[in-house]
């Protein structure tokens, strides 16, 4: 056998908020933007004037916002972060004009969700003249952050202070009263992990006991050890053999097999086997051995084996309409996707979905608002046990449909499908949302 095959179906979504219902229409990906500008957010803040001028501490509020330079971010990436106070709580504290160029601002992002802590944050001595009394002008603060964990990381505006260069070093420091402030930008992180290409290809699907079967194998990890190994069923048989990849991570090796119960063979680096680090099971069958008696004849016949594939029912979905204002769950139900297993060996397979953010008139609705509930049926005789997959948000980092696990004898056919809710914003502006949600077979 082969790499298990890989089949991806892309289905656009598209959402009417207002008088009509979310139809959903077949066409090829939406692009996004690789950062985002986050919203103007408004806290209290509680600033405290320079001693030297004589006032009492302000509460007042403060509009502010925070952009990163990626909302897509792998775990060990850095992220720029930009901290823009558009308007904020405290003024020139003294009568006296300020010059153009004598404000230094520092402050604070705070972190939440998947990853906590804050961003420190420092923008250039820049800005224009501020007359006496007057509000500080608007003015912005750079950093970065190293993304330790997958998932959803929020950013909202932290604690801030105004230093002042002229005739004296003065501070204004301004606090968050009631901390975090509102969240201004969020970031989905994912973990980074390649996906494994490793894959091995027999050179016959059968043979009597001790034969040997070329075993091949590509995109392992060049140089590496690589252990080939029979397989009955769930458990490793005495069968092994060892060869090394070349500098493309290639090989051809031999494996004599013994084991009568062998349902396939498995490639793998490291000391065990691992399907991170590995390829397979390839189906092979040991061949009986018993002597034909006198004046008999053997008979023989071959059960040719298929392949892995899906279709699905339709490729589009019209989901319920939902009241600009109101917001909430916009429901509807996933196409009926068939999944036919006749590949007749050990190996089992996943069928796994990733959405990206809907894009519309408004801007967009977050990829992780849609959530589904599985449901999955195997047909009558199917060696396979079909498993439904969790129920729970899809969002762009994937979640498992459907599967069906490892076994000595594998197949079947299968109906997948699932409820959907798509959790629209409250004063989601009226108009079209569209989005692709990808299935993946494997």
């Amino acid at each position: 056998m082969g790499p298990t095959p890989r089949r991806a179906r892309r289905w656009r979504w598209a959402a009417l908020l207002g008088p009509t219902a979310l139809a959903v229409t077949a066409g090829g990906a939406l692009a996004c933007p690789a950062g985002a500008a986050g919203a103007n957010v408004d806290f209290g803040t509680h600033c405290i004037p320079p001693a030297v001028a004589g006032i009492p501490p302000i509460d007042g509020t403060t509009t502010a916002n925070v952009a990163v330079d990626t909302t897509r971010p792998k775990v060990g990436d850095k992220v720029t972060v930009t901290y823009t106070v558009v308007t904020a709580a405290a003024s020139n504290p003294t009568e006296l004009a300020l010059p153009a160029d004598i404000m230094t601002p520092t402050g604070k992002v705070a972190l939440g969700g998947a990853q906590s802590g804050a961003v420190t944050v420092a923008g250039p001595r820049q800005n224009p003249p501020v007359p006496g009394k007057a509000a500080f002008p608007s003015f912005s603060m750079t950093g970065t952050f190293t993304v330790t964990k997958p998932g959803r990381i929020t950013l909202s505006p932290g604690d801030y202070n105004i230093h002042t260069s002229y005739i004296m070093e003065l501070d204004t420091p301004c606090t968050v009263i009631t901390p975090p402030a509102p969240v201004s930008v969020t970031v989905t992180a994912t973990d980074g992990t390649p996906a494994d290409t490793r894959s091995i290809s027999l050179g016959s699907a059968s043979g009597a006991p001790g034969a040997s079967v070329t075993v091949s194998g590509s995109h392992f990890t060049p140089g590496a050890a690589v252990t080939l190994a029979g397989r009955a069923g769930g458990t490793q048989t005495a069968d092994t053999a060892t060869v090394t990849a070349n500098a493309q991570g290639s090989f051809d090796g031999s494996l004599v097999v013994r084991d009568k119960a062998t349902t396939g063979i498995v490639a793998y680096e490291g000391d065990s086997w691992n399907p991170d680090r590995g390829a397979g099971p390839a189906a092979y069958t040991v061949n009986g051995d018993t002597p034909v008696p006198g004046n008999g004849q053997k008979l023989t016949t071959t059960v040719k084996a298929g392949t892995l594939s899906m279709t699905q029912a339709g490729d589009s979905v019209a989901l319920s309409a939902v009241d600009f204002g109101a917001g909430g769950p916009s429901t509807g139900r996933l196409n009926t996707v068939t999944v036919k297993d006749f590949r007749g060996g050990p190996a089992g397979w996943s069928l796994t979905g990733k959405v990206t953010d809907f894009t519309g008139p408004g801007g967009g609705i977050d990829a992780n608002g849609l959530s589904w509930t599985p449901a999955c049926a195997a047909k009558a005789g199917s060696p396979s046990t079909c498993q439904a997959g969790s129920a729970g948000t899809v969002g762009d980092s994937g979640a498992t449909l459907a599967s069906t696990a490892d076994g000595a004898l594998t197949g079947g056919e299968f109906t997948v499908d699932a409820g959907l809710s798509l959790d629209v914003p409250a004063f989601t502006p009226p108009g079209a949302y569209a989005g692709v949600l990808t299935l993946t077979l494997t």
